[in-house]
């Protein structure tokens, strides 16, 4: 008898051991922003599968797993992308796609961040009062838009890497209740079109945990409304990944809200595609992760398994920023000056060949 009770104990056992182990929970938005994408396939820019296959990017992107993308919104650019009329575009073909998409409003004609939010021409000599009625009307008239065409957005940023506030001077956060009354406005846009899109307020500086309690504590007392925390990230700018895991974890906890990564990226190569200086020229920009297709995939994965990790099931996922923004001549940084250069197609999810590199399958799995 002991020895059948044995035996079954030891087939038991064998049994257990055989389950594969189980997987993690994929993360609820596994994106990509391809803010530059309408301008690059515009100028002849080309995409490709891992096999290299050419196709649709956004069909490549939602092949290889990922869910969700991220679209600025500037208010009347020089080169005349990332208008309402480009977004509506792409926004068809992101949900054609079975996508998600996340609208990112810059409240300005160019690049807004920690170190510039400039007023969008239009806007500038206008009264505060007729200020924020601005910003209401325009984020009104493009999500309103976008519902009307059949492709509501299902989150967006009201402001993008709003540290110091947006809208210089009046709406900087020297002064909270101007902060406050254009962000409520923003919101209030948002929550008109669709109820259920979702609205996020964005910071830069991940690993910086001083700056986003001073921040979130300050948008509380001001009765600022909002549904999500966005984040960016940057290793080689923003701090340690174990100061942006504390970070992340304090914000969600503290505030009680989900977070997003909207931000993130890494190079896999050091080469120029362009002619034009990259950003990050470092062949080992963060320590043990260095600049090639596997150092990228595996730092994108590392990050991602940061947010996977927020307590209470917080972490909603990550954004790779500007995927799609190779080295296509004409696509450059600034919108004023067909001769600028990308100083980033060293870190998009397609190389220099146009072939989808091994961090979109990672994205996509995540």
């Amino acid at each position: 008898m002991r020895r059948i009770l044995s035996a079954l104990l030891l087939v038991a056992a064998l049994s257990v051991a055989a389950q594969p182990a189980q997987a993690q929970p994929r993360l609820q938005i596994r994106g990509a922003d391809v803010s530059s994408l309408a301008k690059s396939e515009a100028l002849g820019g080309l995409y490709r599968d891992a096999r290299g296959r050419r196709g649709d990017a956004l069909r490549i992107l939602s092949q290889a797993g990922l869910n969700y993308i991220r679209l600025k919104v500037w208010v009347n650019p020089a080169d005349g992308y990332n208008t309402k009329s480009q977004v509506l575009a792409v926004a068809k073909r992101v949900k054609a796609q079975g996508m998600k998409l996340l609208v990112d409003f810059h409240y300005s004609d160019t690049w807004a961040d920690p170190g510039k939010q400039f007023k969008p021409a239009a806007w500038e000599s206008l009264p505060f009062d007729q200020l924020r009625q601005a910003l209401y009307d325009h984020t009104y008239d493009v999500l309103d838009a976008l519902r009307r065409q059949g492709t509501t957005a299902d989150m967006v940023q009201v402001g993008n890497e709003i540290n110091g506030g947006l809208l210089w001077p009046d709406g900087s956060n020297s002064n909270w209740a101007n902060t406050a009354a254009l962000l409520n406005a923003g919101y209030d846009a948002v929550k008109r079109v669709s109820s259920a899109t979702k609205v996020v307020l964005h910071l830069a500086n991940g690993g910086d945990n001083g700056l986003y309690r001073w921040w979130f504590d300050n948008a509380n007392a001001s009765g600022i409304r909002y549904d999500v925390i966005g984040l960016s990230y940057y290793p080689y700018w923003h701090g340690t990944l174990e100061t942006f895991q504390a970070n992340i974890n304090d914000v969600a906890t503290r505030y009680g809200k989900p977070v997003v990564l909207v931000e993130t990226a890494y190079p896999f190569t050091t080469a120029d595609d362009d002619g034009w200086e990259n950003i990050v020229l470092s062949p080992e920009p963060y320590p043990g992760y260095q600049a090639t297709p596997q150092g990228q995939a595996a730092l994108l994965a590392k990050v991602a398994d940061i947010v996977r990790q927020v307590p209470n099931g917080l972490g909603l996922g990550v954004f790779t920023w500007e995927a799609t923004w190779t080295g296509v001549k004409g696509n450059g940084w600034d919108p004023a000056d067909p001769s600028s250069g990308n100083g980033w197609e060293n870190q998009a999810l397609f190389d220099y060949a146009d072939r989808a590199l091994p961090a979109m399958a990672v994205l996509g799995r995540i």
